[in-house]
């Protein structure tokens, strides 16, 4: 089986996560439905040890041929979960044979996959093109990763070649910060691993933003407007008010490459009470504690003006930047750039504008960079991929795991 083929099967199984129960795990229960599938699936193909625990990780391994058992034991890891952002329920992928370059109609959606917006989509004409019908995301992140993996299994199994101890794992709510912190790293046996979770096939990233989520509640006070002179205290002015305060230029739409940003995701709230709440991200460890200190600060100047706990700023540390951790290892970046030019493209190596559970992993002492996908426009209706980027990420896989064999 292909791996697209894969992807097309546990894409129709809803796993969207759910922010509002990041302290259940897994956050949603359909991440057990693929889960278990899964289970099956790694059994009927022959790989050994396989289990799920009680949080909805996925478990298991193809243990090293004869002669291989000292080679360094190498894990492949992709997460179950899709993203909150965008409907993820009753995903209807579209398969576009032979495509030809050119704009796409997603449905009967009304809505355009544009190579202008994606100038990449030229390069696949004649592809088999991977879309969604414009009514949901297509959960590629991270559903093409299992499908990668599991397919290079398959081949690896049924080609006989020898090789070492091959670990595998599949892992819930990553979209929400969860998905590597249970992770039973003595339990999975690799010494090394990639997370396949990346962009374009011959992508790999080992570095990733420092990463926290802040909140600001805003308790205002509530009275008659004919009243309310030197009395009233009204939330939804202060909450515009606190926005107001940090940098206008520094939001992911003004920024790239190595530049961090505030962004606000949510905002709610009246008279009585408002919440904002942002994510905060920069590749640099020290602008990413400025940042912080800059909420703190903003707290502390809105609470000296309109009276103690008005406001209270709330920050979750969410994962950090793993370059310093695969630094010390970096012939697991030279082996993947060598097994992508082997496989006749250029490798590609940039700073993830977001995070993957590998930046988690690598600080729990396991090593983790990231591998492309081949997919595109990951969170939304214009998510794509290609069955031959997804077949070249399958080989990446194989390579990698002949290299470490």
């Amino acid at each position: 089986m292909r791996a697209y083929e894969r992807l097309i099967h546990y894409a129709r199984i809803d796993t969207t996560s759910d922010e509002s129960k990041e302290d259940t795990v897994p956050s949603t229960p359909g991440q057990f439905d693929l889960a278990r599938s899964l289970a099956e699936e790694m059994q009927a193909l022959g790989i050994s040890e396989v289990r799920v625990d009680d949080k909805c990780y996925v478990y298991g391994c193809i243990p090293a041929t004869e002669g291989r058992e000292d080679a360094v034991g190498l894990g492949f890891i992709a997460h179950l979960d899709t993203a909150p952002d965008f409907c993820g329920k009753n995903v209807a992928p579209q398969i576009h044979e032979n495509y030809d370059g050119e704009d796409l109609v997603l449905g009967d959606s009304g809505l355009l996959l544009r190579t202008s917006q994606f100038p990449h989509l030229k390069k696949m004409k004649g592809k088999t093109l991977i879309t969604t019908d414009g009514r949901t995301l297509l959960g590629a992140d991270d559903k093409a990763g299992i499908a990668e993996i599991m397919t290079a299994a398959e081949q690896l199994i049924s080609s006989g070649e020898p090789h070492g101890r091959v670990c595998l794992c599949f892992s819930p709510d990553e979209e929400i910060g969860g998905g590597a912190k249970d992770l039973d790293i003595p339990g999975f046996g690799a010494v090394y691993a990639y997370t396949v979770d990346g962009g374009a096939e011959n992508e790999i990233e080992y570095e990733n933003f420092n990463a926290a989520s802040a909140e600001f509640e805003i308790h205002g006070f509530n009275i008659h407007p004919g009243d309310a002179k030197d009395r009233m205290i009204n939330a939804a002015l202060l909450a515009c008010r606190i926005n107001g305060m940090l940098p206008e230029a520094e939001t992911p739409r003004d920024t790239q490459d190595y530049e961090g940003f505030f962004h606000l995701t949510q905002m709610e709230g009246d008279v009585e009470k408002a919440v904002l709440r942002y994510i905060v991200r920069d590749h640099s460890a020290g602008h990413f504690e400025a940042r912080l200190e800059t909420l703190r600060h903003i707290e502390k100047i809105m609470n000296s003006r309109w009276g103690e706990g008005t406001v209270k700023l709330t920050i979750r540390q969410q994962y950090r930047n793993m370059k310093e951790k695969i630094e010390p290892c970096m012939h697991l970046i030279e082996n993947a750039k060598r097994v992508i030019r082997d496989l006749g493209m250029e490798p590609v190596t940039s700073p993830v504008r977001g995070g993957t559970d590998g930046a988690q992993l690598s600080y729990r002492e396991l090593p983790c960079p990231n591998l492309g996908t081949g997919g595109y426009a990951f969170h939304g209706p214009y998510e794509h991929i290609t069955a031959e980027g997804m077949d070249f990420a399958v080989e990446v896989i194989l390579g990698l795991i002949r290299a470490y064999s």
